[in-house]
């Protein structure tokens, strides 16, 4: 298994990842703070004091306007490979009283910020519905059901992959390479170095082979989706205990 297209745009726009606002009608890029709610809605904290607030307030009488979140993937390590770009829009409109205090609430949920603080004074939030999206992964662009974006969840591994390959190359390196050489049927010396894994997600691993100019990438599935990234200690005695039972050549 591998995460689906809108897996894969929840999990960039959930707000681990800069992201900028293209408005309607109205100069920008803007770069911008934000998160999804759990049900995908998009919340904008904005500076009062800003080119972005000014922009977001509408014209001719509407309570909204059109927007559009627009997040580039930032892979983890050298080599890895991105997840795309991501683009999704809809009316952006402020949020104030018992509806700005959940807001904020959920903002917190992903980005606890004291800048929540003073959503009323120094910052407001804005929130939009998703009506469009889109995916743009190696020149190619598709576009996405909104039903389907709102029902997928952001991968719960993603904000702390960078912290995962890490550790995995550090403390696990010798357990790591030896169990990839095995599940790759690859000998125990190979003439462009040994394979490593480059990306990790709730569904398996991405591991590259061969050398920069002539680089393979293959996807080893774990046996179930990882809940979260603490299950992957879970798995790591699984992947020595394979490792250690090969039988000696």
């Amino acid at each position: 298994m591998r995460p689906s297209p809108a897996e894969t745009v929840r999990t960039l726009v959930a707000g681990r990842l800069p992201g900028l606002i293209h408005l309607a009608h109205r100069p920008g890029p803007h770069h911008v703070r934000h998160v999804t709610d759990p049900d995908g809605r998009v919340l904008l904290l904005v500076p009062v004091a800003s080119h972005l607030a000014a922009a977001l307030q509408p014209d001719g009488g509407s309570a909204e306007v059109a927007v559009v979140l627009d997040v580039l993937d930032l892979p983890p390590a050298a080599g890895a490979p991105g997840l795309g770009r991501a683009w999704v829009s809809g009316w952006a409109g402020e949020l104030h009283g018992d509806e700005a205090r959940r807001a904020a609430v959920d903002f917190a949920a992903v980005e606890p910020t004291g800048d929540l603080l003073d959503v009323g004074t120094r910052f407001r939030l804005f929130r939009f519905e998703v009506a469009e999206v889109r995916w743009e992964q190696a020149g190619v662009v598709r576009r996405i059901d909104p039903g389907e974006y709102a029902e997928a969840e952001p991968d719960p591994v993603h904000p702390v992959e960078a912290l995962l390959l890490a550790d995995l190359a550090d403390r696990d390196a010798a357990e790591m390479t030896d169990y990839l050489r095995q599940q790759l049927g690859l000998t125990e010396q190979t003439p462009d170095g040994p394979p490593r894994v480059v990306r990790i997600d709730r569904y398996g691993l991405v591991v590259a082979l061969g050398r920069p100019a002539a680089r393979r990438r293959i996807r080893l599935a774990f046996p179930c989706p990882l809940a979260g990234p603490d299950e992957l200690d879970g798995l790591l005695p699984t992947l020595r205990r394979r490792a250690e039972a090969r039988p000696p050549r």
